[in-house]
C-alpha cells in the first residue's frame, strides 16, 4: 500500500523532523527536487527524512557553504559573482546543489 503524497506534505514531513533545521524555502525546494528526481528517473521513492537529513545540508549562501569546508578564498581580487560561480561549479561536479530564494542546499559528497 503506497500514500502519493504532494509537495507540501513532503515539505511539511521535512520540517517536522527536529533534528533537521531546515527552513520552509529550503524544504519546499528540497521537496521539489525530490519530485523532479522521482520524475526524472522513474523511481517511486520512500520518504526517508533521517536519509535525507543526513544526504543534505542547508546552508544560507554558497559562502557559507565554502567556509564550513574550509574552500579558502584564493584570490581577494575575483569579483564575488566570479567566486559564486566557481563555489557553484565545485558543488555541481561533485555533488548536488539546490538553489532557493534565502540559502542552498547541498548533499553530501
Amino acid at each position: 500500500m503506497k500514500t502519493t503524497l504532494s509537495t507540501s506534505d513532503i515539505t511539511h514531513a521535512l520540517k517536522s523532523d527536529e533534528n533537521a533545521a531546515w527552513s520552509w524555502n529550503g524544504a519546499k525546494a528540497l521537496a521539489e527536487y525530490l519530485e523532479q528526481l522521482e520524475e526524472d528517473t522513474g523511481e517511486e521513492m520512500e520518504l526517508d527524512v533521517c536519509a535525507i537529513r543526513c544526504d543534505f545540508s542547508e546552508y544560507s549562501s554558497l559562502e557559507d557553504w565554502s567556509a564550513d569546508y574550509g574552500m579558502e578564498d584564493d584570490s581577494l581580487d575575483d569579483a564575488h559573482e566570479e567566486r559564486a560561480d566557481n563555489i557553484r561549479s565545485f558543488i555541481q561536479d561533485n555533488g548536488q546543489l539546490i538553489e532557493f530564494d534565502g540559502g542552498v542546499i547541498v548533499s553530501s559528497f
